[in-house]
Formats: structure tokens, C-alpha cells, sequence
């Protein structure tokens, strides 16, 4: 996915997204890409699935780690038990990874997932999950920017 700057409105990794999704058509056909996207995440080191990065509010086990490099830049990693769970992770990286604090805090995750239509075709306690891992991702670029 190509990097933009990010707001939902010239995100371009964001436009990818919602391109594909209009492209696929019925929900079925998007909640498969979902798990394919899921699929394509690198591995997390099993030393982070532990209590210190489990995000909480999720239904399904959710992990979420991350740092800044010497390049400022947020680097994140995540993983998940569930299939779309962890297809929504690679969403919200598509967004954030690769990007300073300061761009992360910037950027709407919740306008999106809304645009992507996720918002109506998810049940509430995945929906909830997914709140919790943006604000998970949120405090980390918070903290990293203080």
C-alpha cells in the first residue's frame, strides 16, 4: 500500500483500502479479504503474547506491541486468535505503521472504519474490540510523542 499523509481524507493507504472494498462487492467477499489481510501479518514474537501487550475490551485474545525506531517512526506489531480480528489489526496498521506519533495521533481510525462500512456490519463486541486496539495504538503514539 503506498504512504500518504494521514487524515481520511488524502490517506492513501486508507483510499487503497476503500478501493478494494468497493471493488469486492458483497460482504462476504470483504470479511475473506479481512482474514486474508490477517493472514499476511508477520509473525509476533510468542515472547509478546503476553499480559503486558493483551488488549483489553477485546472478545478474542488481542495483542498489540510497538516502538519508535531511530527513524521516529511508530513500528508496530500485532496478533490476534480470531480470523477477522486479526484482519481488522492489519487494517489499523495499514494506518498507523511506519508513521510518526504526531501522524498517528492525526489520523482518524474511527472515521475510517466507518468509510470502510465496518461499522455497520460488525457485531458490537468485535466493534468494541476494534475501539480498544485504536486506543491502545493511540496511547502508544501518545506516549511516544510526549
Amino acid at each position: 500500500m503506498k504512504s500518504g499523509r494521514l487524515n481520511t481524507h488524502d490517506n492513501a493507504a486508507l483510499q487503497d483500502l476503500v478501493e478494494t472494498f468497493d471493488l469486492l462487492g458483497d460482504w462476504e467477499e470483504r470479511y475473506r479479504y479481512l482474514i486474508e489481510l490477517g493472514r499476511k501479518l508477520p509473525p509476533m514474537p510468542e515472547a509478546e503474547h503476553d499480559e503486558a501487550h493483551l488488549v483489553r475490551g477485546c472478545m478474542s485474545q488481542v495483542w498489540l506491541a510497538g516502538e519508535v525506531a531511530d527513524d521516529q517512526r511508530l513500528h508496530l506489531r500485532g496478533d490476534s486468535d480470531a480470523h477477522i480480528v486479526k484482519g481488522l489489526i492489519a487494517l489499523i496498521l495499514a494506518l498507523t505503521d511506519g508513521r510518526t506519533p504526531r501522524e498517528v495521533l492525526d489520523t482518524d481510525i474511527k472515521a475510517a472504519f466507518t468509510q470502510l462500512g465496518l461499522e455497520s456490519h460488525l457485531s458490537m463486541n468485535r466493534r468494541n474490540g476494534f475501539y480498544a486496539m485504536v486506543e491502545r495504538i493511540r496511547q502508544m503514539a501518545a506516549d511516544a510523542a510526549a
